[in-house]
C-alpha cells in the first residue's frame, strides 16, 4: 500500500524535473540566439525608422544636446515642442530649428513643478497634437557642474529624477491615445560605473543611477503591458562640450577620451533612437566599458578608473 502511495509522488517529481529541464534548455537556447542577434546587429544595425509627422517634446532645448536634438528633429520633419526655463535660450533654439522641415514652438516651463508640467503638456497637445516622443535632456550634468561646484542636492534630485515622473504622468496618456510613443531617457555614464567624486558631487552620481533604474523599471512595466511605447536609455559621456570649457578638463589619455560637439552627440543619439535601441551610449564603446566595470572585482575596477582618470572628480 505504501509503495502505491509513493509511486504517484515519484511520478510527480519526475514530471517536475522534466519540465524544469525543458525550461532550462529553452532558456539557454533563447539566450544563445539573443547573443547571436546582438552580435549580428553590431555589424548590421537595424534600418533607421522615419520620424516624419511625429510630435516630439524636447525638455532642456535651450542649449547643448537639447538644442541640437530639436534642430535635428525638425530637419527630419518632426514637429518639436522646445521646452526650457530660459526664454532667451529657448527662443534662439526655435529660430534655428524653424529653418527646417518641421515646426518648432517655444514653451517655457519649470519641470520640477508638477502642475506647471501638466499645464504645458496640455498646451502642446492643443497646438501640435498628441506627444509621441519625449526627450529629457536635463538629466546630464553640465561640464561646468563637474569642474566647479555642483548644484545643491534637492535641486539635483528634483531636476534629474522627480521631473521624469511629472512628465510621464502627462505624456504617457498622450502616447497611449496615439497608439505609439518613444521615451528617450538620458543619463551620464556615471549611471554605469559610478563616480570618483568628492563629497559635494555624490548627489550627481546618485541621481544618474536613479535615472537608469527609472528607465529599466519603466521598460519592464511597458513590456508586460504589451504597450507600443518604446524606451531608450542613453548614457552620455559628460564632456560633450565646446571649446569654452575644454581648457578646464585634463585628460590622462587624450587619444582615448576627448570632447565631442553637441551636434555630433545629437546625431548619434537620434541614430540610436531611430533604430529603437533599448540602451546605448555616446560614444558607443562606453556602454561596454561600463559593463566591464561591473564584472571586475572592486579593486580592479578602481584601478581601471584611476587609469582612465580625466582630471575631474567624476567617473
Amino acid at each position: 500500500m505504501k509503495n502505491l502511495r509513493r509511486k504517484p509522488k515519484m511520478l510527480l517529481r519526475l514530471y517536475s524535473l522534466v519540465i524544469l529541464i525543458v525550461d532550462l534548455v529553452t532558456l539557454l537556447f533563447g539566450i544563445f540566439f539573443a547573443i547571436l542577434i546582438a552580435l549580428y546587429r553590431i555589424f548590421r544595425p537595424p534600418p533607421l525608422k522615419s520620424l516624419r509627422g511625429e510630435v516630439a517634446m524636447v525638455v532642456g532645448a535651450g542649449r547643448g544636446i537639447g538644442r541640437e536634438l530639436a534642430i535635428h528633429l525638425c530637419q527630419l520633419g518632426v514637429n518639436v515642442a522646445c521646452v526650457d526655463i530660459n526664454i532667451e535660450n529657448c527662443g534662439n533654439t526655435v529660430q534655428l530649428a524653424s529653418k527646417s522641415l518641421g515646426i518648432a514652438k517655444m514653451y517655457i516651463c519649470n519641470i520640477t513643478h508638477k502642475d506647471e508640467v501638466a499645464h504645458t503638456v496640455n498646451i502642446i497637445q492643443s497646438e501640435l497634437g498628441e506627444v509621441t516622443m519625449l526627450f529629457h535632456c536635463c538629466s546630464i550634468p553640465s561640464p561646468r557642474a563637474l569642474v566647479q561646484d555642483p548644484p545643491e542636492i534637492r535641486h539635483t534630485i528634483d531636476l534629474t529624477i522627480l521631473s521624469h515622473f511629472w512628465l510621464l504622468d502627462t505624456v504617457l496618456p498622450c502616447m497611449e491615445r496615439a497608439g505609439k510613443g518613444h521615451i528617450v531617457v538620458m543619463s551620464s555614464v556615471a549611471g554605469l560605473s559610478g563616480a570618483a567624486t568628492g563629497g559635494k558631487r555624490v548627489s550627481l552620481s546618485t541621481a544618474q543611477f536613479a535615472v537608469q533604474g527609472l528607465a529599466e523599471s519603466l521598460h519592464t512595466e511597458l513590456r508586460h503591458s504589451n504597450s507600443n511605447i518604446i524606451i531608450s536609455l542613453v548614457h552620455v559621456y559628460p564632456f560633450i562640450v565646446g571649446a569654452e570649457v575644454a581648457k578646464d578638463i585634463r585628460f590622462r589619455i587624450p587619444s582615448y577620451f576627448g570632447t565631442m560637439p553637441a551636434a555630433e552627440a545629437a546625431k548619434q543619439i537620434l541614430d540610436g533612437v531611430r533604430r529603437n535601441y533599448a540602451e546605448f551610449s555616446v560614444p558607443g564603446y562606453l556602454l561596454y566599458l561600463g559593463h566591464i566595470f561591473r564584472i571586475l572585482p572592486k579593486k580592479a575596477s578602481f584601478m581601471l578608473r584611476d587609469l582612465l582618470d580625466t582630471g575631474v572628480d567624476f567617473g
